[in-house]
C-alpha cells in the first residue's frame, strides 16, 4: 500500500509540475486543505503631503494598519504589488477631450505625475521598510501605472509584445537598483491582461500574474471568471494559462460576506483576499482601501477562520504558492481536459 501512495504521488507531482499541462490545479497540498493570500494594490512612495498616502508613511501610515492586522495574526503573510514609479494622480477620465474620437485615445485624460517623481530609487528609507516588513513579499504592479485614453488606469491595452517587453524591462530594472527584494510576479494594473502581456512575462521571467477578480459569481470548484481582467479562468484555483505562466484569482474583498470566504475553503480553493493601500483617491473611493474599518473586518474574520478550521489553513502568499507549483513547472486540471482559449476583460 505504502509504494502504492508513493507512486501515485509522485505521479500527481509530475503532472503538476509539467510545463506544458495547462489548466485550473485542483489543490496540490496534501498537508493542508484550502489556503490564504492577502494582496494589496497601488503601493508607493506617496506620503500624506502628496496627491494621497501609499505606503511612504511608513508604519505611520497604511503600511501600520497592515502591521497591526499581521501581529493580531502571526499565520498571516501579504504580498504588496508596488508601483516602480507610479504617475497616477486621478484614475478618472475628465475633459471634453474624452467625447472626441481618435484625439482621445492619443491624450493624458487624467492628471499625471511627472516621470521619475515616485521612482523607488529615490526613496531608499520606504524601499528599507518594505525589505523589513515580517512575512511580507514584493511583486510588481505595472511600471507607471497610467496610460493614455479614457481608460487611464489600465496600463496594458493594445501595446505589442516588445512593447510590453520593455515597460516590464524598466519596471525589474528599477525594482533591481533600488535594492527592493521581489518576487516574479505581476499584477497588472487596472486588471488587464492581454496576450502580448502574456508573452512578455515569459520573456523578462515573469513566473505568475494575478489578473482577474470576481467577488460575485458563486463559489463552486468549477466556478469560472467572469468580472474584472481574465475571463473563463478558475476562480478558486491556481491555474496555468502559459508554459511557465501562473494565474491566480481574486475572489473576496472588503463587501464580501463571511460566507463567500468560508465556501473557497470548503471546497479546498484559495481565498484570494484584495485590499488597495490608498481608500480616497481623487475622483474616486476604493471600496476595498486600507483602513481601520476593512482591517477590523478581516481581524474578525481571520478569527473565526482560524476557530473554524485550525492547522487546515495554508496561510501563504501568492509567491509561495507558485514556487510550489512551478520547480522548472505548469499543471492539471481535475478532469484531464484542455482548457479554452483565455478571454480577456479590462476592469
Amino acid at each position: 500500500m505504502h509504494k502504492k501512495e508513493s507512486l501515485t504521488q509522485k505521479l500527481r507531482e509530475a503532472f503538476i509540475l509539467d510545463q506544458s499541462n495547462l489548466g485550473p490545479i485542483y489543490w496540490y497540498n496534501t498537508a493542508k486543505k484550502a489556503a490564504i493570500v492577502l494582496t494589496v494594490d497601488d503601493v508607493f512612495p506617496g506620503t500624506s503631503q502628496s496627491a494621497y498616502e501609499a505606503g511612504g508613511d511608513l508604519e505611520k501610515g497604511a503600511l501600520g494598519q497592515l502591521l497591526w492586522l499581521m501581529e493580531r495574526h502571526p499565520k498571516v503573510k501579504i504580498t504588496l504589488f508596488v508601483t516602480p514609479d507610479w504617475r497616477q494622480i486621478s484614475p478618472v477620465a475628465y475633459g471634453i477631450w474624452r467625447h472626441v474620437p481618435w484625439l482621445r485615445d492619443r491624450v493624458w485624460l487624467a492628471d499625471v505625475l511627472p516621470k521619475g517623481t515616485m521612482d523607488v530609487r529615490r526613496y531608499p528609507k520606504f524601499v528599507a521598510f518594505l525589505n523589513d516588513m515580517p512575512r511580507t513579499e514584493i511583486a510588481l504592479h505595472g511600471l507607471h501605472h497610467i496610460h493614455l485614453g479614457p481608460m487611464p488606469s489600465v496600463e496594458f491595452q493594445r501595446q505589442d509584445r516588445a512593447t510590453c517587453v520593455h515597460i516590464l524591462g524598466e519596471a525589474v530594472r528599477i525594482f533591481n537598483e533600488s535594492g527592493l527584494r521581489w518576487t516574479r510576479g505581476l499584477q497588472p494594473p487596472g486588471w488587464n491582461c492581454p496576450p502580448a502581456l502574456q508573452e512578455a512575462c515569459h520573456d523578462v521571467g515573469i513566473e505568475w500574474v494575478t489578473s482577474a477578480r470576481d467577488i460575485r459569481t458563486p463559489v463552486a470548484r468549477r466556478a469560472k471568471t467572469a468580472m474584472s481582467g481574465l475571463s473563463g479562468v478558475s476562480m478558486i484555483f491556481p491555474e496555468r494559462i502559459a508554459p511557465n505562466l501562473l494565474h491566480f484569482s481574486t475572489n473576496f474583498q472588503a463587501t464580501s460576506p463571511p460566507e463567500r470566504a468560508f465556501r473557497v475553503l470548503d471546497a479546498g480553493g484559495v481565498l484570494s483576499i484584495k485590499a488597495h493601500i490608498t481608500k480616497n483617491v481623487p475622483g474616486h473611493t476604493h471600496l476595498d482601501g486600507v483602513d481601520r474599518v476593512y482591517m477590523n473586518y478581516l481581524d474578525r474574520l481571520f478569527d473565526e477562520i482560524e476557530g473554524r478550521y485550525g492547522e487546515a489553513i495554508d496561510w501563504t502568499t501568492v509567491g509561495e504558492l507558485a514556487a510550489s507549483l512551478s520547480a522548472q513547472s505548469p499543471a492539471a486540471t481535475e478532469d484531464g481536459m484542455r482548457p479554452r482559449s483565455v478571454a480577456v476583460r479590462a476592469a
